[in-house]
């Protein structure tokens, strides 16, 4: 007869995904380290066991999410690199809009939102998420790009702009933005 099964020893990296869809689903407003703790089926002392402080936590979290976006991207795109600047954009922002992404979306504002007010951690962790997106971005280029680090923030700039609108109730500003620079359809 088998014995009780062994809980998984716990790390960081098996911490992270349990931690990551409590903040997915509460936001940063419950990333104290006791519903974080419980989240992840653990003790707060446990938790800074692995990660130190709770900055070093929320750091590793936040880089965390921010890896998951991307990972999350790739599998919608596919592994087709799109043939222009605007069928990059298009495609991201399709992506971007489903209800699956919604969740990184509003946890993406609030980070916005605490790095404006001058948050501690939040500027860091915003700096470190764009820099993220950026190199994913840079990556996916179209093949022959003439600048693709150039072409990553001026789509990356689209596309904050676009989500941020559309997040504030202006998504047809944005369309018409797009539509004015030649980057959209009618």
């Amino acid at each position: 007869m088998a014995g009780p099964a062994k809980k998984p020893r716990m790390s960081r990296e098996t911490l992270l995904p349990a931690l990551a869809r409590h903040v997915l689903a509460h936001g940063l407003g419950q990333a104290s380290l006791r519903p974080l703790a419980q989240a992840a089926g653990t003790s707060d002392r446990m938790l800074l066991y692995h990660f130190g402080t709770k900055e070093a936590l929320l750091a590793e979290l936040l880089a965390h999410l921010a890896r998951s976006y991307s990972q999350a991207l790739d599998a919608a795109l596919g592994p087709v690199r799109p043939a222009t600047r605007r069928e990059a954009l298009a495609r991201i922002l399709i992506h971007a809009r489903s209800e699956a992404m919604q969740p990184f979306m509003a946890l993406w504002w609030e980070i916005v939102a605490g790095s404006a007010r001058g948050e501690t951690g939040f500027a860091p962790a915003a700096r470190a998420m764009i820099g993220e997106l950026l190199g994913w971005l840079e990556s996916r280029m179209p093949e022959g790009d003439p600048d693709p680090a150039g072409g990553a923030r001026y789509l990356l700039t689209l596309i904050e702009g676009t989500l941020m609108l559309a997040a504030v109730g202006h998504e047809d500003t944005a369309r018409q933005g797009l539509l004015a620079s030649g980057l959209a359809s009618a």
